[in-house]
């Protein structure tokens, strides 16, 4: 008799309904095979277009009376687009659970709080825009991004068919420079995609740190990218090589690691992972300076390949 399978990863997915939320799941099923899916879907009260208004007014005989049909409504509208969530994550054979939250305003902080309350592996979120994930940036993904306690893998809209492909089979490809960010991302790469090859992208001369291997010991593609000239900046010179690598190795997903929080906006991402988020085209792993490694071997001095 065979064991078990081996449970998937808990992903969070935040899911509005839209046609980049139901892509973002595609995606990431192909990413991550086998995921067991908690569908968030987050609503703000009052809950109610102009038509809709105007039949429950009709219908309310006091202020409070419609108060209570507004909140009736919303809630039901919440529940059926997480219910429809979690129809498309069956479809792309996820296990999946339909969660529905009030949230107030800021809905990105209310999203990382579950997360971090959820006991999630990974949450997912998706990002419209053709430049990447650009419009990431003073939207509510970029705020879920800045805050979850745990990675959040970010699937830009729309993906062409070439680049979906690469979803499928492609390698994971992630930012090295020997720092605890870059290991800490490495770490959760080989946890939440396992069985990938994955290559490690050095920009410049930098050399701060040995190259990780596997936790089976194999050894692990090394890539030394000279930095762009003339330099736009460290972190958009970072982006800009570890954007045109993911091109070249036909990649999957790209990792990057970020700093965590700290007084200014910039640094609580880090520079680097947010120039990346705005460049690629390609989903995007941002794995926070205190997300949970739950295996992943330590980074040693041998065993790269260079290429």
């Amino acid at each position: 008799m065979t064991g078990p399978a081996t449970a998937g990863p808990r992903v969070l997915v935040g899911f509005d309904g839209s046609p980049a939320a139901i892509a973002g799941l595609g995606v990431a099923a192909d990413l991550l095979p086998g995921a067991d899916a908690t569908v968030l879907h987050l609503w703000t009260p009052p809950f109610a277009g102009d038509v809709l208004r105007r039949r429950l007014v009709d219908r309310a005989g006091t202020v409070d009376e419609l108060m209570e049909l507004v909140e009736q409504e919303g809630a039901a509208e919440a529940g059926r687009v997480a219910r429809l969530g979690c129809v498309v994550a069956r479809a792309e054979g996820w296990t999946a659970t339909a969660r529905v939250a009030r949230s107030y305003g800021g809905d990105g902080l209310r999203f990382a709080a579950v997360a971090q309350e959820s006991g999630a592996d990974l949450v997912l979120v998706g990002a419209r825009g053709l430049s990447g994930v650009s419009a990431v940036l003073d939207s509510t993904t970029d705020l879920v991004v800045q805050h979850s306690p745990v990675p959040v893998l970010v699937v830009p809209f729309p993906m062409l068919v070439d680049e979906r492909e690469r979803a499928r089979t492609g390698p994971v490809v992630v930012g090295w420079d020997g720092s605890p960010g870059a290991a800490q991302a490495w770490h959760e790469a080989e946890a939440l995609l396992p069985g990938r090859p994955r290559v490690a992208v050095v920009v410049g001369d930098d050399d701060r740190g040995a190259v990780p291997l596997d936790g089976d010991g194999r050894g692990v593609t090394l890539r030394r990218v000279p930095a762009p000239h003339p330099v736009p900046g460290p972190a958009r010179a970072t982006a800009r090589a570890l954007a045109e690598a993911a091109r070249r190795e036909a990649a999957s997903v790209v990792v990057v690691g970020s700093r965590g929080r700290s007084t200014w906006r910039t640094e609580l991402l880090g520079s680097t992972a947010l120039a990346v988020l705005r460049r690629t085209h390609v989903p995007v792993l941002v794995v926070p300076a205190a997300a949970r490694v739950t295996r992943g071997a330590e980074p040693v001095g041998s065993g790269a390949e260079s290429g």
